[in-house]
């Protein structure tokens, strides 16, 4: 039995009362300080969010958001009959679906309520935009459709749209290179919340005071889990981000209705600094509207960090025509990022197990394995008849994915220069092994569609074209208006979106 020890009691609850002091006074400090002039970051989010204007925009800002908004639509016109998206449109019409803005392809429905739909459109095909950063990726087109809502109820003029959604573009893309989470746990839709509602925000003309609010409501409430990408993924996974665009959405149009929320989200005692993120700091007075360049725009219908070796065996197969049937083996090296999130690491197994839609996508050795059989990765290679199918099962387990190392079977990071480069690239060096012997390789630093080597507005409109093409839209009207979006009201653009 332990003895006690009154003195050694006594010193550590001395120290324990000084550690408490020492936290009290600063927490004090902290609270003179913003009563003294520092704002709380929200107030100057806020500010920003206001304060942004179409003058801001540069031409290459303007043209990257037009194509991001076609994208964004593309990828909503080919998902309309997912399951979850199915799901979720009954349950709007269930419980009534309101009024206010449009729902693509749909009727008329509540902001928060079309939002939360539209999101899950854009989303459903993981075949949107994505932006990288060091510690985490998110998709800055899960802002559209709430922008678009707020934007659409306020009668707003397309500049002023596309004004917002930089808005939002530009608060998701630097919260998540700023403050990454997925390492304690949470999700990038978490960031999400907070760029919606300032968007929304700038799109219904709200003036600071109200945006801070909308951010605190919108902040406090979304704390997103990362689960929903890990082991055995779900439907959840294409319906996360629509719940937190939905549930922001609502946050602003309370916070235009005099509702306030706690400014201090950020960094209060208990906000998202001290319970996930730690402290990081944002001069939001000196943002630009730039984030949008530095998001990409994916080619191929696969998890964002596969494009470069998708692109890599196309090529190589098209250079060397080999026979599926003679593959021994493809070994894929790549940035440690790829390995954690679809190659088999932390995200988990993502070879031997893949079933449906949502782990296919979210699996390196699925995705080369279907490019190689079918000579593309589109949404028709998701269907349930062509996951199961034994050519690919097959051909899946003979890819092995590893992390690039400068000392081969040796993992580091230090010694993986793959990891060095990304996210300014996204190399990869692929191995085709025949059964003969022979092999082929080639290496990767990015792919068509990456920031640094985009993709063209004619391609994305053939892209639009092609995933609209069973869908009750007009192709050509929508790809017109978009193309004039900083000439015409919003309603222009959602008039022929919305089809009864």
């Amino acid at each position: 039995m332990a003895h006690a020890n009154p003195a050694h009691d006594s010193a550590l609850s001395k120290v324990a009362e000084q550690v408490g002091h020492a936290v009290g006074t600063a927490e004090r400090l902290f609270r003179a300080a913003i009563g003294q002039g520092v704002s709380p970051m929200a107030t100057d989010l806020a500010a920003f969010a206001a304060r942004a204007s179409y003058e801001h925009l540069t031409p290459a800002v303007i043209d990257a958001l037009k194509i991001r908004v076609l994208d964004s639509l593309a990828c909503a016109c080919g998902a309309l009959d997912g399951p979850p998206v199915r799901a979720l449109g009954e349950q709007i019409d269930d419980f009534g679906a309101g009024r206010g803005a449009t729902l693509i392809a749909g009727g008329e429905a509540a902001p928060d309520r079309a939002a939360c739909y539209n999101t899950a459109l854009v989303r459903y095909l993981d075949f949107m935009d994505n932006f990288m950063a060091t510690g985490e990726t998110c998709h800055p087109s899960d802002n559209f459709a709430g922008v678009l809502a707020a934007a659409e109820y306020a009668n707003a003029h397309g500049r002023d749209f596309l004004t917002s959604l930089a808005v939002a573009y530009q608060v998701q893309c630097r919260l998540v290179e700023l403050a990454p989470i997925t390492e304690q746990g949470f999700d990038h839709t978490t960031q999400l919340a907070y760029s919606v509602a300032a968007g929304a925000g700038r799109a219904l003309g709200l003036d600071a005071h109200t945006i801070a609010n909308a951010l605190g409501m919108a902040g406090a409430v979304s704390n997103t889990l990362w689960v929903t990408r890990t082991g055995g993924v779900s439907q959840w996974k294409g319906l996360q981000s629509a719940a937190v665009a939905g549930a922001a959405t609502h946050h602003t149009f309370l916070a235009m209705r005099g509702v306030t929320g706690p400014i201090d989200v950020f960094d209060g005692v208990k906000g998202f600094m001290e319970s996930i993120a730690g402290s990081f700091r944002v001069n939001w007075q000196a943002e630009d509207l730039g984030a949008v360049l530095r998001t990409s725009v994916k080619r191929y219908n696969a998890e964002v960090h596969s494009q470069s070796a998708i692109e890599g065996v196309l090529d190589l197969h098209r250079e060397h025509r080999f026979d599926p049937d003679n593959i021994e083996q493809i070994r894929i090296e790549i940035f440690d990022e790829a390995v954690e999130i679809i190659g088999g690491g932390e995200a988990g197994a993502r070879q031997a197990d893949v079933e449906h839609k949502e782990e296919a996508d979210h699996s390196l050795p699925y995705a080369v394995s279907v490019a190689i059989l079918d000579g593309d990765v589109w949404p028709d290679q998701y269907r349930q008849e062509r996951i199961v199918r034994d050519d690919v099962q097959r051909l899946l387990r003979r890819v092995s994915v590893r992390p690039h190392s400068i000392v081969p079977g040796l993992r580091s990071k230090w010694l993986d220069t793959y990891s060095w480069r990304y996210p300014d690239e996204m190399p990869c060096l692929i191995t085709v092994t025949m059964r003969d012997g022979r092999k082929v390789t080639k290496e990767k630093r990015d792919y068509l569609g990456f920031y640094k080597r985009p993709l063209s507005w004619d391609w994305v409109a053939q892209k639009f074209r092609r995933l609209t093409a069973e869908a009750p839209v007009d192709a050509d009207r929508i790809i017109d208006i978009v193309s004039r979006l900083d000439r015409v009201n919003v309603r222009e653009l959602t008039a022929p979106l919305r089809v009864e």
